[in-house]
């Protein structure tokens, strides 16, 4: 069963800038540059039989995100992975969610911070499902929201930095509030974007359909998903979607990290029915992240 503790009163350890601490150790003062100016990047990971899921991958997007933010990571993408392991191990935890933050410390206060100390930690913990699984089985409900994503002209919306889930938090709490489990972002054009914290997929006639990601994150997981359903000799088609479409489509799902794959059954108005598509893909996508579990069986 998931820890239900507050995350900063747990048993276990946190990598911290090069080595594992003790849980309630691992702190930062009040005024780190991150807190006050959003200067942070950060990874959502997931361990399936104790090994990360495209752990690379994220490292890699991890370091070049800090790059964009104009900072570097002093680690290479190498030690990041082992960090990320080291911390899954020491935790003893298999399957859980993983999650590495890189950040300017506290040693400049102002927009300035050129003198800060950039900091990396990784910390580990059970997670089930991000959704409930019965709400998952049966399709989520989604609303609207009122914020879109920003164009990239404004902020680097292709990142993962902490500033830009700011929209995602209150978009979420206004959903969670009405009675739904997420919320659909459009883009600063009006166009259909993305969820709080996961990509989109529509499907009609047996074709898949999702936003282009020019404006937010493509996810990992979303790529995974796009090769699994091209592996199944499905059409897969990157595209401007525009909320006008969005009665035409028969199924929809949601791919992330935390989401893993996930079908949706309402977006405000807009009825949908998993199907034999979200069906497979849900099996595809477990098939590859958990392969020893799938060997057993």
């Amino acid at each position: 069963m998931a820890d239900t503790a507050p995350y900063h009163d747990r048993d276990g350890s946190i990598w911290f800038d090069g080595k594992l601490v003790p849980w309630r150790e691992a702190n930062v003062h009040v005024l780190t540059h991150a807190l006050h100016y959003a200067s942070a990047v950060f990874e959502g990971e997931r361990a399936y039989g104790g090994e990360i899921f495209e752990l690379t991958k994220h490292s890699q997007r991890l370091y070049d995100g800090a790059k964009t933010l104009d900072f570097t990571i002093p680690y290479s993408v190498a030690e990041i992975d082992q960090a990320c392991r080291d911390t899954v191990k020491a935790n003893n935890l298999t399957d859980c969610y993983v999650r590495p933050i890189a950040w300017r410390g506290s040693e400049q206060m102002g927009v300035s911070a050129q003198a800060t100390k950039i900091h990396l930690a990784v910390a580990a913990w059970d997670w089930g499902s991000y959704f409930p699984m019965e709400e998952r089985l049966k399709g989520l409900r989604l609303t609207l929201a009122k914020y879109r994503r920003p164009d990239p002209a404004t902020a680097p919306a292709k990142t993962k930095a902490a500033g830009l889930y700011m929209i995602c938090t209150l978009e979420k709490h206004r959903a969670e509030r009405a009675g739904y489990a997420d919320a659909l972002m459009y883009d600063w054009r009006g166009h259909v974007a993305e969820c709080t914290g996961a990509n989109v997929f529509f499907i009609k006639d047996d074709v898949l359909h999702t936003p282009v990601a020019d404006c937010f994150l493509a996810g990992i997981t979303r790529e995974t998903v796009i090769g699994l359903a091209k592996k199944r000799g499905l059409q897969v088609i990157e595209r401007t979607i525009m909320p006008d479409e969005l009665s035409t489509f028969s199924e929809c799902f949601l791919t992330g990290t935390a989401a893993e794959v996930t079908p949706v059954a309402e977006i405000g108005e807009h009825k949908f029915k998993p199907g034999k598509i979200s069906e497979t893909l849900i099996n595809d996508y477990m098939a590859v992240v958990q392969p020893r579990k799938q060997a057993a069986e």
